[in-house]
């Protein structure tokens, strides 16, 4: 059985000697001192060996235990008497991999700030000490292509070695020893999960933009851990607000540190139309010439839209656009009118009202306007998902609407995409491998379950659980609380395998947490509106069922409050999460209780 580890506290006396690992010398200085060689070591090695045992004697259990990590792992097995401590010569071996390289990079440039450490990364058989990341793959197998969604059942028994091909397309394996911390997994992706959890298990001083004087220890033993479901991801609304590219960058690295891998932008809406299209160049010039509320608004060049998607993508994060269609289409139709069905320009719209403009979709003009934009979006993206939106087209009678989703499917069909749209889609007809994105707030929608029994798959972002545009409390400064109030509890307190009638656990695709701007006007309000829910949305994404429990997570969740505040990172202090009165490197910790007037990053 796995011993459960209580911080600050040891299970084994401290001095025992820790018996040699096969294929390793005794750490026992005072023991035979033979390498796997056969040699016997030099005199540095012999001091080496022993300031480190002296050192481990000496040095108090590190401050973050195995089980601490958010979201929760698989499977954890600690073992106390093998924290490792990151000395100032480690280097970061990788297998030779330009891609497992490129995640070691990450690793490197994640630690080098805060430590100081060169940290060199080098192409070698990782080594008995320091960082190891190896892309390993079942015999018969080639690293690094193993499908997404692969599954081969759970990973049962204690935690031993095994085929890697188990951890699927984005598990892992983190061992830490006194000598060395080794992540392997068979994917890139996989490494760069493990590679997260490894930041996590450092001291909250390791997010310090600049050196700090620190032990930073590793609590030793096992982590072997993989994702419940493939698509776990966030959505952020540029349309109603535009947001530089600088922080769609900024808020792919929230999504990378806990685990979520799609990334859903919403780019056209009434409010503003946010992608240049080279055959209709008027949508980025005049469509999203505004924003709610009359600021300059703004929209991203072909430019600046492949440099989000291979940031995103260097973090395994796959970006999904969405074109919203046929509906909240203002900023489309005052660019060009020819597209309304009065063919009248309306004037460019601030506010915030929804349902009231639509594609004329009796126009063959339409369908035209249609192919072009999906189809120069979609040659953009590089990932698997177009999302065509499909929600609240009040205006467009059934008849046409369903007719007007058919063919946008087939339009996305054409362009190798797989469709995405909103729930309101079901009733049209079935295209292969269609995924619904489900807001409601019932969790009873004969129509999506219908859907599902023809083939679709869902995507849950339950409107009172997973919405981020939610107010917190009633006195929360932006948001709103048409879907009630979304504390960080009611984020956690639901299970994606079971929200909605009708629609079984296997056709859940994953999870999302959409965030609707229409309030949210900058940076610092988006990491407020995130922060600490989002963690809670990753962790129902990603961890087992059997491992959701409100106690653990909240108190797990407190400690990356001195984690965001040393990070620079704005966030909200809920009173629901225990927050250290005191860091665990004597950082300040959030304001336990009153909810500030604006967003702050800033702590007493």
């Amino acid at each position: 059985m796995p011993r459960e580890y209580t911080p600050g506290v040891r299970t084994v006396p401290p001095t025992a000697p820790r018996p040699a690992e096969p294929g390793r010398r005794p750490l026992d200085p005072t023991g035979p001192a033979v390498d796997p060689t056969g040699h016997e070591p030099a005199a540095a090695d012999l001091a080496r060996a022993a300031a480190r045992a002296a050192a481990d004697r000496l040095a108090p259990p590190a401050p973050v235990g195995l089980g601490d990590v958010v979201p929760a792992p698989e499977r954890v097995e600690p073992d106390p008497a093998a924290d490792f401590t990151l000395p100032a010569d480690a280097a970061v071996r990788v297998s030779p991999d330009p891609a497992a390289r490129d995640v070691a990079e990450q690793l490197a440039d994640l630690l080098r700030p805060a430590t100081g450490y060169p940290l060199p990364v080098t192409d070698a058989a990782p080594a008995a000490e320091g960082l190891a990341l190896q892309l390993s793959a079942a015999p018969g197998e080639t690293p690094g292509t193993v499908a997404a969604g692969v599954g081969l059942g759970p990973v049962a028994g204690p935690a031993t070695p095994g085929p890697v091909a188990e951890l699927g397309a984005e598990g892992y394996r983190l061992d830490v020893t006194p000598d060395a911390v080794r992540i392997t997994a068979a994917t890139p992706a996989g490494l760069l999960h493990g590679v997260q959890t490894l930041r996590q298990l450092l001291p909250p001083a390791v997010e310090n933009p600049a050196p700090v004087a620190a032990r930073w220890a590793v609590p030793g033993g096992v982590i072997v851990d993989r994702p419940r479901f493939p698509y776990r991801g966030a959505m952020l609304d540029v349309a109603r607000h535009f947001f530089g590219v600088a922080d769609v960058l900024r808020v792919i690295d929230h999504l990378a540190r806990y685990k979520l891998n799609h990334l859903h932008l919403h780019l056209t809406d009434d409010q503003g139309w946010r992608i240049a299209v080279d055959g209709w160049p008027g949508l980025a010039t005049v469509g999203g010439a505004t924003q709610v509320g009359g600021g300059p608004g703004g929209a991203y060049t072909r430019a600046d839209y492949r440099r989000i998607v291979s940031y995103a993508a260097r973090r395994h994060v796959t970006v999904v656009p969405e074109i919203d269609l046929p509906g909240h289409t203002n900023a489309a139709l005052t660019a060009y009118p020819q597209l309304a069905p009065d063919g009248v320009a309306p004037p460019p719209y601030t506010g915030t009202e929804v349902g009231f403009s639509y594609l004329d979709p009796d126009d063959e003009r339409t369908y035209a306007f249609v192919a072009d934009v999906l189809g120069e979006v979609a040659a953009l993206t590089p990932g698997p998902w177009l999302h065509i939106g499909g929600d609240e087209a009040f205006k467009v009678p059934a008849d046409a609407y369903a007719r007007f989703v058919e063919r946008a499917q087939g339009i996305v069909a054409s362009t190798g995409k797989t469709v995405v749209g909103w729930h309101q889609i079901a009733p049209a007809g079935h295209a292969d491998g269609r995924i619904l994105q489900w807001w409601g707030t019932t969790g009873d929608d004969p129509a999506t379950a219908e859907a599902v029994r023809r083939g679709a798959r869902v995507i849950l972002s339950p409107g009172n659980h997973a919405y981020l545009d939610m107010k917190y409390a009633p006195d929360t400064p932006i948001g709103h609380d048409w879907a009630g109030l979304v504390d960080v509890e009611r984020a956690y307190r639901w299970d994606p395998g079971t929200h909605l009638a009708g629609v079984p656990a296997d056709a859940v695709l994953g999870v999302e947490a959409p965030l609707w701007t229409e309030s949210v006007t900058s940076l610092a309000e988006i990491e407020f509106m995130l922060l600490p829910r989002l963690p809670a949305l990753a962790e129902l994404g990603w961890s087992p069922r059997r491992t959701h429990d409100w106690a653990s997570f909240r108190r797990r969740l407190a400690g990356h409050g001195p984690r965001w505040h040393t990070a620079g990172i704005t966030f909200h202090p809920a009173p629901e999460i225990p927050w250290p009165t005191t860091g665990p490197t004597g950082l300040p910790s959030p304001r336990p209780a009153s909810q500030p007037t604006t967003p702050t990053a800033d702590l007493p």
